[in-house]
């Protein structure tokens, strides 16, 4: 592997092991190569490895553990940071958040979606109605989950999927204890959908606030 020039060490060894979390070279879960093996990869000394090491442990990335070694826990800095900060949040500030990403989300979808995006939510309403009729929670949180992400997918806006996926991730366990099989969400689903469809954006933050708002009273 390419070895690094002497300018700042310890940011270049970081955007290094940095890239080869994200490209997936070391795995989520796997162990990083011990500190020999990596000093001679880098060319660089114990204490600038040391410090490369620390700060993807800060920011999530890595973690230590003693007498093993260290192992990749996220593959992505800023889902690291999100997911460490949602983590220390209450479900009521994290639903708040929610709340105003799934309107914005609406808003743009309204704006940007295309075919194959409507296809995508359209598909996953039917998952919601088809769950219902079938009495399936397990399946009605997994296509409600994806239904919204698939809004969001249409809004075409990367940051926003990376914090909006982030929340859902830690919200689920919470969803599925709260969830109620009830005609009220799957008619909210499918009057969401098809405001988007006619690109009626104020319809469609309507439909999202009655969906938080139903979810909050359950919390």
């Amino acid at each position: 592997m390419d070895k690094v020039e002497r300018k700042t060490l310890v940011e270049q060894v970081y955007s290094q092991m940095e890239k080869k979390i994200h490209d997936n070279e070391w795995q989520i879960g796997s162990k990083i190569p011990n500190e020999t093996e990596l000093m001679k990869q880098f060319g660089i000394s114990r204490n600038t490895l040391r410090e490369a090491v620390r700060a993807l442990v800060h920011v999530g990335l890595l973690t230590t553990k003693q007498g093993e070694g260290t192992f990749v826990t996220h593959s992505d800095e800023l889902n690291a940071i999100l997911q460490r900060r949602l983590s220390k949040s209450t479900l009521a500030d994290i639903l708040d958040v929610r709340h105003a990403l799934d309107k914005e989300a609406a808003v743009l979808a309204c704006a940007r979606y295309t075919d194959e995006d409507m296809l995508e939510m359209e598909k996953w309403m039917h998952a919601c109605r088809a769950a219902v009729a079938d009495g399936e929670l397990d399946s009605f949180v997994d296509a409600d989950i994806s239904l919204h992400i698939s809004v969001v997918k249409a809004a075409h806006n990367s940051l926003l999927l990376t914090l909006y996926t982030n929340i859902v991730e830690q919200m689920k366990i919470s969803i599925e204890k709260t969830v109620s099989l009830a005609d009220d969400y799957t008619i909210g689903h499918q009057q969401l959908i098809r405001a988007i469809k006619v690109r009626d954006q104020e319809a469609a933050m309507q439909e999202i606030d009655h969906y938080i708002h139903t979810f909050k009273k359950r919390i």
